[in-house]
């Protein structure tokens, strides 16, 4: 659901920034806070079998560390496979950072196959994300990987 335009704006800015490392991450989530959908936009760092809360814009979560298959974003890695959740209600092992979350998507960050983390982003609404909020995602992975 997002449009081309609001993704080259956001790879742009992205691209055009001399930023790395984690001032890079907090402005990809800041850009990405800013899309209608988006209530809540963070990264999470995967260190050994643990993702670990970065950078992040939205409500302060109690879910700093997720074990790997734990939750969406735990599942993510474990099945080493991107999430696009329509409906959180539905699932019996969701992580609930926010009452009002109703769709989460998570999109894994890699490099050279090795994953580096994941983007979680959460909305409000059932069904806020689709294949172009994921195409979109996996870009921004992309170059945050090349400058992690």
């Amino acid at each position: 659901m997002i449009s081309p335009s609001q993704s080259e704006k956001i790879l742009q800015a992205l691209l055009m920034s001399p930023l790395t490392g984690a001032p890079l991450r907090k402005l990809a989530m800041e850009l990405l806070d800013e899309l209608p959908t988006y209530n809540w936009s963070g990264i999470y760092r995967l260190e050994g079998d643990t993702l670990i809360l970065d950078e992040y814009v939205g409500a302060a979560t109690d879910h700093t560390h997720i074990p790997v298959g734990r939750g969406v974003c735990g599942t993510a890695v474990a099945e080493d496979k991107n999430q696009v959740i329509e409906d959180v209600r539905e699932l019996t092992n969701y992580l609930a950072c926010s009452t009002q979350t109703r769709s989460e998507i998570v999109v894994l960050i890699k490099r050279e196959e090795v994953t580096l983390g994941q983007i979680d982003i959460d909305g409000h609404t059932v069904a806020a994300f689709d294949a172009s909020d994921e195409a979109l995602l996996e870009k921004v992975g992309g170059i945050l990987s090349g400058r992690w």
